[in-house]
């Protein structure tokens, strides 16, 4: 099963265009295209009944004390979490790519429609819909594609992983707004083969922040 893209170089930087977030003279940081990336892949598994796309986020910092504070960094030692960035499923088989941008453009306050989208596929809830649940004017249910943003304070560079998955399901087990972790337990003991693409992308101008732009 091989898995590629034409947005994404495996183990290289994430373009600006398609993250959430991109430095910003006046203001630290800004909104950025929000473009979902192409992906193609092939050699499916015989007996793949539909797929699933995961992008999570394994370098989210578990706590929040430090996030976004221009005194200070975000401690490289502070314990990591997942943050789901796009989670659909029931995609066909008898589909071989992704356009780029196909599943978004530009950043939507509140949050994109869902479950239901192309293909005859289902959207699950980002992790933006508990990051801006206290803000009045960002809180929503967010479903599909919304890109990297990590903290423009963090120390650790940021990594994305985009996993597509075969599955021996015609349509995987969740309903309603379901959410990563979700999808993950409903698939396991269903996946026939995966394979996933991994970019970098960090908004600390110590880091090299939009050199993947």
């Amino acid at each position: 099963m091989q898995l590629r893209s034409d947005s994404l170089t495996d183990g290289a930087a994430i373009s600006a265009r398609l993250a959430a977030g991109r430095p910003d003279e006046a203001s630290i940081v800004t909104f950025s295209d929000n473009l979902s990336p192409h992906l193609a892949w092939s050699d499916l598994p015989a007996g793949t009944k539909s797929l699933a796309l995961i992008c999570h986020d394994p370098d989210v910092p578990s706590r929040g004390d430090d996030v976004n504070q221009t005194d200070r960094e975000v401690p490289a030692e502070l314990p990591r979490v997942d943050f789901f960035h796009w989670v659909m499923v029931d995609l066909p088989p008898t589909l071989a790519q992704l356009g780029e941008g196909e599943f978004s453009q530009g950043f939507t306050a509140r949050g994109k429609a869902g479950p239901e989208t192309l293909h005859g596929a289902r959207h699950g809830l980002n992790d933006y819909t508990g990051w801006f649940a206290g803000n009045p004017d960002m809180s929503g249910s967010y479903f599909g594609y919304d890109g990297p943003f990590p903290p423009f304070n963090d120390s650790l560079v940021h990594h994305y992983v985009f996993t597509l998955f075969a599955l021996d399901l015609e349509r995987c087990p969740v309903e309603g707004a379901f959410t990563g972790a979700q999808v993950r337990e409903a698939i396991a003991g269903h996946v026939l083969g995966q394979a996933s693409i991994t970019g970098s992308y960090t908004l600390n101008r110590r880091l090299g922040a939009g050199a993947g732009a």
